[in-house]
């Protein structure tokens, strides 16, 4: 399934309680779709998006993290994340956007170093007080991972679904979406694309 576009125009809440309009007159939106919250892979993830915040607002693009959990289970992971971070336990966005969850998301052998690395990361740099990964997150861990790149106007600029748990959109890529002229839109992606 493919994501609607025109995306519907609507305003979700932050864990924060900030108003996230989208698609957002002013700025391009990064609307991300995680797996669970705690998430080592997800977190390996948002760690190199926020060491990147200054540039990615700089080009125009207002980061919206979407995860399949419930808000409070969120908090404990996800509350001092310096992002819009959304709450969709009902996953009602997930499956909008067209976004699945697949056996793949860990099997696929792509995800094995990328989990090796998280969870390596999880057990020796997990700050005091910070949990460890939830033994049964909320939506199970089979989900995977989306981005989708949508303009003030409600159209996307690209989309890209993944095909296993570590098969995200890299800043680099992100910021080089984002230059893509308005009447050059690339088409929905994938890891095979």
């Amino acid at each position: 399934m493919l994501p609607p576009d025109p995306v519907p125009a609507r305003t979700l809440t932050s864990l924060a309680g900030a108003a996230i309009p989208i698609p957002d007159p002013a700025q391009l939106i990064h609307l991300q779709f995680r797996r669970f919250a705690g998430c080592p892979v997800c977190h390996l993830h948002l760690r190199s998006v926020v060491t990147r915040l200054p540039e990615i607002r700089a080009a125009g693009i207002r980061e919206v993290v979407v995860f399949h959990s419930r808000a409070e289970e969120l908090r404990k992971y996800s509350g001092d994340l310096p992002l819009d971070v959304v709450a969709d336990p009902e996953r009602a966005l997930y499956r909008e956007f067209g976004v699945e969850s697949a056996p793949r998301a860990l099997l696929d052998p792509r995800a094995w170093p990328a989990i090796a690395r998280a969870v390596g990361t999880e057990l020796s740099g997990r700050p005091a007080g910070h949990p460890a990964p939830p033994a049964r997150p909320d939506g199970g861990r089979l989900g995977l991972p989306a981005d989708f790149l949508i303009r003030p106007d409600g159209t996307l600029l690209a989309a890209k679904y993944g095909a296993h748990a570590d098969d995200q959109w890299p800043v680099d890529e992100l910021l080089a979406l984002a230059a893509t002229p308005a009447k050059a839109a690339t088409g929905t992606t994938t890891s095979e694309d």
